[in-house]
C-alpha cells in the first residue's frame, strides 16, 4: 500500500510525465503517446485472423444479449404511495466510466468485452480503457480488435496503479471518470482500494477461485481439467474440489499431474497447484453444500449426478455452474455471463458486474396537499423522536400553508 499510494501521488502530482516514467520501468518501453491512435485501432483489425474476429463478436454478442435482458428488468416508475403523495424511480446511466484490462502475462480480451459492453448496454456515453503496452510498446493487437468491434476509441497504452491513479484523477492525457472497473494484479486492486471515494470501483478482486463439488460418478479427467484451467491463471490462484468419494479424489490428483504435462501454462498452473491446490474429502453431498456457502467461491461446478438437487441449497457463489457440460471456461467467454465476479467469500454480500453497476437508481417526490396531509403529521412525529426540531418545524409550516 505505501508503494501504491506513493504512485497514486506522483500521479496526481505530474501528470503524464509520471505515467511514462512509470511505464518505462515497470513495463521497459518508452512510451511517447499514451492515447492510441485511430490508425493503431484500425490496422488491427486488418492484419488479425478472421477467425478471432468472428470469435469475438460471437461472444460479444452473448454478452450484450444477456446485458440487455438484466438492463430490461429496471425501469423508471413512480408510485402514489399515498392520496398525493407521488414518489418515483429513475434509471440513469453513468456518464464516464474507465476500464483496465490486464495485459501482462496474457492480454484478457474477455475483460474487456465483459465491462465494456454492460456499461454500453447501459446507456454510459464515455467509455476509456487503460491497459499495459506490449514490449513494443504498443497495446495488444487482440486488445485492440475488440475495441475496435465494441467502438471503442478512448483507449490508453498503460497500466498497473499509475492507470487506476489517472482514471481517478485525471493528467492532461486522461480525464478522470466516475467509476473504474476492471481486475488486475494485486497493485492494481490496492490502487482501487485507495482511490474509492475519488471515484466508484467495481469490487476489490481477490486471487481467482474455483470449488469443484464432485461425487463418485465424476469424471475425474473433466475434474483434473477445471483445476488446472482455473489454475494457470494466476500463482496465486485457488483450485479447490469437495467429494464425497476419496477415490475420485486420488483419481483426479493424478490426472491433474499427468495433464500438468507439457502444458504451456505449466509453471504458473504448477505454482498455483503447489500453493492452494486442495482436494477435500466430505461425508455428503450436504456437508459439500454447507461448505460451499461458508466459502463462497468465485465459480462453483457441480459434477455429481443429480446437480439440480444441489441448487436450491446453495446461495453464496459469482456463477453457479450445474453439470459437468457447464464448464467454467464457458462463463469467461461465450455463454453470455459476466466473469467479473466476487472473490475472497465476497459473494456472501456480493454478486458479479452486471449492467446495474454502470446505472443509477435516482428516487423522486412529488407531494401535493392532500399528501401532505396523509404522511406530513408522521414525518412531524418522527423527526420529533429523533430530536430534530427543524425537519419537524418544516413539515409543519407547510401544512399550516
Amino acid at each position: 500500500m505505501a508503494n501504491v499510494r506513493s504512485i497514486i501521488e506522483e500521479v496526481r502530482r505530474r501528470g503524464d510525465a509520471s505515467l511514462r516514467e512509470y511505464t518505462r520501468n515497470f513495463d521497459g518501453v518508452e512510451v511517447l503517446q499514451l492515447a492510441v491512435s485511430a490508425e493503431e485501432i484500425g490496422s488491427s483489425k486488418r492484419k488479425s485472423d478472421a477467425t478471432l474476429i468472428a470469435a469475438i463478436t460471437s461472444a460479444a454478442a452473448s454478452i450484450r444479449e444477456f446485458a440487455t435482458k438484466q438492463f430490461r428488468q429496471l425501469a423508471d416508475f413512480e408510485l402514489e404511495t399515498a392520496p398525493g403523495v407521488i414518489a418515483g424511480q429513475r434509471v440513469v446511466p453513468l456518464g464516464r466510466v474507465g476500464i483496465y484490462v490486464p495485459g501482462g502475462r496474457y492480454p484478457l480480451i474477455s475483460t474487456l468485452l465483459m465491462c465494456a459492453i454492460p456499461a454500453q448496454v447501459a446507456g454510459v456515453k464515455e467509455i476509456a480503457v487503460c491497459s499495459p503496452p506490449s514490449k513494443t510498446g504498443g497495446m495488444h493487437r487482440s486488445i485492440l480488435i475488440a475495441a475496435d468491434i465494441l467502438g471503442l476509441r478512448e483507449l490508453y497504452k498503460v497500466g498497473g496503479a499509475q492507470a487506476i491513479a489517472a482514471m481517478a484523477y485525471g493528467t492532461e492525457s486522461i480525464r478522470n471518470v466516475d467509476k473504474i472497473v476492471g481486475p488486475g494484479n494485486r497493485y492494481v486492486a490496492a490502487a482501487k482500494r485507495e482511490v474509492f471515494g475519488a471515484v466508484g470501483i467495481d469490487m476489490m478482486a481477490g486471487p481467482t477461485e474455483v470449488m469443484i463439488i464432485a461425487d463418485a460418478d465424476a469424471d475425474p479427467e473433466l475434474v483434473a481439467s477445471d483445476m488446472l484451467a482455473q489454475a494457470e491463471h494466476d500463482p496465486d490462484a485457488m483450485p479447490l474440489l469437495v467429494t464425497t468419494s476419496a477415490a475420485l479424489g486420488r483419481d483426479a490428483a493424478k490426472a491433474v499431474l499427468r495433464q500438468v504435462e507439457g502444458l504451456s501454462t505449466a509453471e504458473t498452473a504448477s505454482k498455483s497447484l503447489d500453493a492452494n491446490g486442495t482436494i477435500i474429502i466430505v461425508k455428503s453431498l450436504n456437508d459439500a453444500v454447507e461448505l460451499a456457502n461458508r466459502r463462497a467461491p468465485e465459480h462453483l461446478e457441480l459434477h455429481v449426478k443429480r446437480p439440480d438437487a444441489l441448487v436450491k441449497g446453495l446461495r453464496n457463489f459469482g456463477t453457479l455452474f450445474i453439470g459437468a457440460g457447464a464448464v467454467e471456461a464457458l462463463g469467461d467467454y461465450s455463454s453470455g455471463l459476466n466473469h467479473t465476479l466476487p472473490t475472497n467469500t465476497t459473494a456472501r454480500y456480493c454478486a458479479g458486474l452486471s449492467v446495474r453497476d454502470f446505472l443509477k437508481l435516482q428516487t423522486t417526490l412529488k407531494v401535493g396537499p392532500k399528501g401532505l396531509k396523509a404522511i406530513g403529521p408522521t414525518a412531524v412525529t418522527l423527526a420529533r423522536a429523533e430530536g430534530l426540531e427543524a425537519h419537524a418545524r418544516s413539515v409543519e409550516k407547510r401544512m399550516k400553508k
